[in-house]
């Protein structure tokens, strides 16, 4: 039965039906980052912590009553496959849109989804040509400064919503620079895969 048996991805706790299904998924990056270049090869033996776990801690931001969520750049799913498999038990109506403008990387994320029984949204387009999503949490990880993702999810970010960015040891600088352009409400978390990192979470987001 879900959710009796449980263990932990990082600071998540999950059941074995849910991590098992995050192994099954760790083992796909593995299989297609040998033609398609998903993580870097230094990161291919530290995947687990650098990637799926610094994944799992995005989703810890999401509002019990999100109903819909936006990952931009989503590259080798990270955090939108990871965040689509926790979902599944911890909070199955949350809908999941992943988008990637690199046809390879889509067909991994469509292909990956499907093998692992998924219902996600993979859009293959850029960013900019995508319709207002009305999401009630964006998210985003090593895409671009944090100024151009405020840029890039404002319009897609309904009343209320929220944006989920994990950034490194130069977050501070970035929210500096973001703050000459954007008014917004930040609560800042240290990461739980890597010091001096930290998520950002964005509220309230309104050009100066």
């Amino acid at each position: 039965m879900m959710g009796l048996l449980q263990d932990s991805v990082g600071s998540v706790s999950v059941s074995r039906e849910t991590l098992a299904s995050l192994r099954a998924f760790e083992a796909e990056v593995l299989r297609w980052n040998q033609a398609v270049n998903l993580v870097s090869r230094g990161d291919v033996e530290h995947l687990w912590g650098r990637h799926i776990v610094d994944s799992a801690q995005v989703f810890q931001a999401c509002p019990p009553d999100s109903r819909n969520w936006l990952d931009l750049g989503s590259g080798g799913g990270f955090p939108g496959l990871v965040v689509a498999i926790l979902a599944r038990e911890a909070q199955p109506d949350l809908r999941v849109t992943l988008v990637e403008s690199d046809q390879r990387k889509a067909a991994f994320l469509r292909q990956t989804a499907q093998k692992l029984g998924l219902d996600v949204d993979v859009q293959p387009k850029r960013i900019e040509s995508l319709p207002p999503q009305a999401a009630d949490v964006v998210s985003a990880r090593a895409l671009a400064p944090l100024v151009d993702l405020l840029t890039l999810s404002a319009p897609h970010m309904k009343p209320g919503a929220i944006a989920v960015f994990p950034k490194g040891a130069r977050h501070a600088e970035e929210v500096a620079e973001a703050r000459r352009l954007w008014s917004f409400d930040l609560e800042t978390v240290p990461s739980a895969s890597q010091a001096d990192a930290a998520l950002l979470i964005i509220r309230k987001l309104s050009r100066e």
